[in-house]
């Protein structure tokens, strides 16, 4: 029978590693894109690029993943250092706005059908080196998913928000932009202090789409 602290670091491990690379990517994307449309702030600081190292922030890619599993939450997620976009140096600053922060999201969809795509051609594999594997295909799906639909909550600085804020008339767009500095602890509110009053609604309702476009990729790619 394998020791607690070796099942721990197990369960972590096939989390970690999915984690690190759905949150690196979808860093790395928001970077590519802004400098794609003219902004190379994050380019000269060198955030163009899949080195983990470059984006991981301390609390939001490891502290937070961990309170999330002690806590039994329903979805993991985490976060990186977000890209530095000046958005007044995109050339089409209303249209690139929405195509940077959409960038992050499409690809973690992206990465989530590889996945998926990773479970239907490795199949059932023996061994716990195999087992290993799989778990990591399957958390990767998961993540991806979770970490999209979560990004797209119209609340900046999300990149829901983001998107919002480029698309919205002038008029909605500007009272929801001015929110940013408010943003964060709104979210704090909705992932940590609703549920423990009980009023789960918001972190249900991530959890449970993220279940139907999880079934869906995997119908997609041939695995259900």
């Amino acid at each position: 029978m394998a020791d607690p602290f070796s099942t721990m670091m197990l369960v972590i491990s096939v989390w970690a590693l999915p984690l690190l690379i759905a949150i690196t990517f979808h860093e790395a994307a928001h970077a590519y894109a802004a400098r794609m449309c003219g902004d190379d702030t994050a380019w000269m600081l060198g955030r163009v690029t899949l080195n983990p190292i470059k984006h991981i922030d301390p609390f939001g890619t490891v502290l937070l993943p961990l309170l999330l599993l002690a806590m039994q939450s329903p979805f993991l997620f985490g976060y990186a250092k977000p890209v530095p976009v000046n958005f007044r140096g995109l050339r089409h600053p209303r249209r690139d706005m929405i195509l940077v922060a959409a960038a992050g999201p499409a690809i973690n969809i992206v990465l989530a059908l590889a996945a998926a795509l990773g479970l239907r051609l490795v199949g059932d594999v023996s061994g716990a080196a195999g087992e290993w594997l799989l778990r990591n295909l399957a958390n990767a799906l998961l993540i991806n998913v979770i970490l999209a639909i979560f990004n797209l909550i119209p609340i900046p600085p999300l990149d829901g928000g983001r998107i919002a804020v480029g698309a919205l008339p002038r008029v909605l767009s500007r009272p929801l932009a001015r929110l940013e500095p408010y943003g964060m602890l709104i979210l704090i509110g909705i992932v940590f202090l609703l549920p423990l009053a009980g009023l789960g609604g918001a972190t249900q309702w991530i959890a449970q789409s993220s279940r139907y476009v999880v079934e869906a990729i995997l119908r997609l790619t041939g695995n259900a």
